[in-house]
């Protein structure tokens, strides 16, 4: 296994920043040292991984015993790291003298992911409803005598993800903490976490003013309420942002209804933004786009429960890769800026870029930041001239338009 651990990278990413990712944390070898008497005795279906960041875990996991893994991952990127450490010649060693070991994908939490599953490994997430979401579903499917390994690093765990394993679970232990990484073992599924229906997504009705305002459209009366829809991965669950809600009060300035074709609501999250765009527009074709399978599955269920699910394209995509050039009119963004605790603005920077190049001369990209992180020399340099809108101690709102 040690062989083929050291062979992976950080990849697309350059692992030669000193703060950059790796590719192998102290919390993967736990789990996988964890693991171990386990997986030398699991069959085929026996084994789930999920949050594997690139491809460590499943490609551990192989080796050690299963000729099967199934795995499901959050970010677009660590699917895509995954796919590119399965090619040879790596695969040749994961494989040994055995005919096939086999690695099978599953979308977001999808139904059978779990089915069956006596041995889940899994990448501690720091959302709670995240955690919650996937004990719920591990309880809902997996085998009774399943035993879920959920690793992560000691100063980024709270007692509150016990509580939500003990939910599901009626024994839960910590591991000794090795190079400031520790394991929380869970086994006995509980009865009644069996038998309960899914929390999520969650769904909630707002009824906030400046939400209802924007995605009134021209001449048209204001919907009643708007339904938001949050799968546990997203940010700020079925509820309406500080952020989003500043962007939202500046609606009464974004071009007209005869300007906007084509819209996009980058980095979608939940889809508040991409209903209010195909609400307040009821002619336009519009685009919701996240890194994050959670995100994703959220702006879908958003759009439908609004009525909107046939006019909303969603689409997975990092960083707003795969925009066709040229082909917007519009774009609002909520750029995230956090990776943990970390004040990180690289997606920001690469979001910045990507609705530059997707914009259609004289289209227009609505931004919401921190105030402090001052983009605006940013955004004029990937965009075009960027005017502040409105601005408070917390947000500023800018408008760029394409040159």
């Amino acid at each position: 296994m040690a062989a083929v651990l050291a062979e992976l990278t950080p990849w697309p990413e350059d692992g030669s920043r000193p703060d950059g990712p790796v590719a192998v944390d102290a919390t993967d070898r736990l789990l996988l040292d964890e693991a171990a008497p386990l997986l030398t005795t699991a069959g085929p279906g026996d084994v789930v991984i999920v949050g594997d960041r690139f491809g460590a875990l499943a490609l551990g996991a192989l080796t050690l015993g299963p000729g099967e893994v199934r795995t499901s991952t959050d970010a677009v990127t660590a699917e895509a790291a995954l796919r590119h450490h399965l090619g040879e010649p790596l695969m040749a060693a994961v494989r040994g003298d055995r005919d096939e070991v086999d690695v099978k994908g599953f979308d977001h939490l999808e139904p059978g992911l779990f089915d069956g599953a006596r041995l889940v490994l899994l990448q501690l997430p720091s959302s709670l409803a995240e955690l919650t979401e996937i004990a719920e579903a591990i309880a809902r499917e997996a085998a009774d005598d399943v035993t879920v390994l959920a690793g992560g690093r000691v100063k980024h765990m709270t007692r509150s993800m016990n509580e939500v394993l003990a939910a599901s679970f009626t024994d839960v232990r910590a591991s000794l903490a090795r190079q400031k990484s520790r394991v929380l073992v869970a086994t006995g599924v509980r009865p009644e976490a069996r038998e309960a229906a899914a929390s999520f997504p969650a769904r909630a009705v707002l009824r906030d003013d400046e939400l209802l305002a924007a995605a009134t459209p021209a001449g048209g009366a204001p919907p009643e309420s708007v339904t938001v829809a949050a799968h546990g991965g997203t940010f700020a669950g079925p509820a309406l942002d500080l952020g989003t809600r500043f962007l939202l009060t500046t609606a009464d300035k974004w071009p007209t209804a005869d300007r906007v074709h084509d819209a996009l609501d980058l980095g979608s999250g939940t889809g508040l933004l991409a209903t209010v765009l195909a609400l307040r527009y009821p002619e336009a074709r519009v685009v919701g786009t996240d890194r994050s399978a959670a995100a994703v599955a959220s702006t879908r269920a958003t759009a439908e429960a609004n009525g909107a699910g046939r006019r909303v394209v969603v689409v997975r995509g990092d960083a707003g890769e795969g925009l066709e050039p040229a082909s917007l009119d519009l774009i609002l963004l909520n750029p995230p800026f956090h990776d943990r605790a970390a004040v990180r603005t690289d997606a920001a920077h690469r979001m910045f870029v990507a609705a530059g190049r997707a914009l259609r001369q004289g289209g227009e990209l609505w931004c919401v930041f921190n105030t402090a992180l001052h983009y605006r020399q940013a955004l004029t340099r990937a965009v075009g001239p960027t005017v502040h809108i409105m601005q408070n101690p917390k947000f500023t709102v800018t408008r760029s338009r394409r040159r």
